[in-house]
């Protein structure tokens, strides 16, 4: 891969927010040097329609391979068309659009598999209306394992001071809590300290693991998953020379102190990752998706059709993906 390889930015929903902030973060990029350049594989006529409704006008030039869109960055977005069936509605997802979805998701990752772009980062995308469009996975985490097989997905997600790791992600609580293993928590630790070597630059990591119940269990008073499941596993991470500890009570895990004791926190279900990564930082969350042979980030928020063409999205958070996978790129790239 070339240090000087673009990101490989997905279209998303079109009738979301994502045109919005697709445009607002390669403004920003034009003085923020930390965002490496990107090319959009998207269809151009929509971003400029989005430019226009939104009166933000930015000029879009397509290109025909990656290799030139880090050339065109600093004058016009770059773009690899990917045409769209129908032209959006904002804040009305149409199915029809659901294959140049899923082919901007499947050029991106073959495009970054080839070394052509550096990473991939995601656009929002509407789960419902994909469905309805023939895609089966419950989102892109799972989607982009089976492009990269083989491969084990594992995400995380970021903030500044903050990384956490659900163990269990998309399930209903009462089967995610059935679902908590301990060779689940293992993978995850093991896909979590080999990313914080390899893309983070920590060469020792230090692992937390949240416990199930509250209290840890107390003694089995409280569960008896902590003394049955989590702490063996703990255990067997640690024979493995991985500095894993706990399991300790998810109430006590995250106040400022607790999280200069760890560099990422292993969540047993998505809500106990994401709750406190959200309250401390709503619009800088970034997704991760650990365990792929390529990077892979995304904006840590939904689709807000709710806004989609009112110019009140907030590209925060996009910008920070882009920041983010700009940073693991190069560290891959060095290492």
């Amino acid at each position: 891969m070339s240090d000087a390889a673009p990101l490989a930015l997905t279209i998303g929903e079109p009738a979301s927010i994502a045109g919005e902030i697709t445009l607002r973060a390669w403004a920003a990029a034009q003085t923020d040097k930390s965002i490496a350049p990107f090319v959009a594989l998207a269809d151009g006529d929509w971003l400029k329609a989005q430019g226009q409704q939104l009166r933000f006008p930015v000029p879009i030039k397509t290109v025909t391979a990656a290799d030139s869109a880090a050339g065109e960055f600093y004058g016009a977005l770059p773009v690899l068309p990917v045409e769209l069936a129908s032209a959006p509605e904002l804040g009305r997802p149409d199915p029809a659009n659901a294959t140049a979805v899923l082919r901007s998701i499947d050029e991106a990752v073959r495009l970054t598999r080839l070394g052509a772009t550096s990473a991939v980062v995601t656009n929002p995308i509407h789960k419902a209306t994909m469905y309805a469009g023939g895609f089966r996975f419950p989102g892109h985490t799972e989607y982009l394992a089976e492009l990269c097989t083989p491969a084990s997905a594992v995400m995380m997600l970021v903030i500044e001071g903050l990384r956490v790791v659900p163990v269990t992600v998309h399930l209903p609580l009462a089967k995610a809590v059935a679902m908590v293993s301990g060779d689940a928590i293992v993978s995850a630790a093991r896909a979590t300290h080999d990313a914080l070597v390899r893309d983070f630059a920590i060469a020792h990591p230090r692992l937390a693991v949240a416990a199930l119940n509250p209290h840890a269990g107390e003694g089995g008073a409280l569960g008896h998953e902590e003394t049955d499941i989590i702490a063996p596993a703990i255990a067997k991470l640690q024979a493995q020379g991985i500095n894993a500890s706990g399991p300790y009570p998810a109430d006590t895990l995250f106040h400022a102190r607790a999280r200069e004791r760890y560099d990422a926190v292993l969540c047993m279900y998505h809500d106990q990752a994401l709750i406190p990564l959200k309250t401390l930082d709503f619009a800088g969350g970034v997704n991760v998706t650990l365990g792929l042979p390529i990077v892979r980030t995304s904006p840590d928020h939904g689709t807000a059709l709710d806004i989609a063409g009112q110019g009140k999205a907030d590209p925060t958070s996009l910008i920070a993906a882009l920041r983010l996978a700009s940073e693991m790129a190069r560290k891959r790239a060095q290492g």
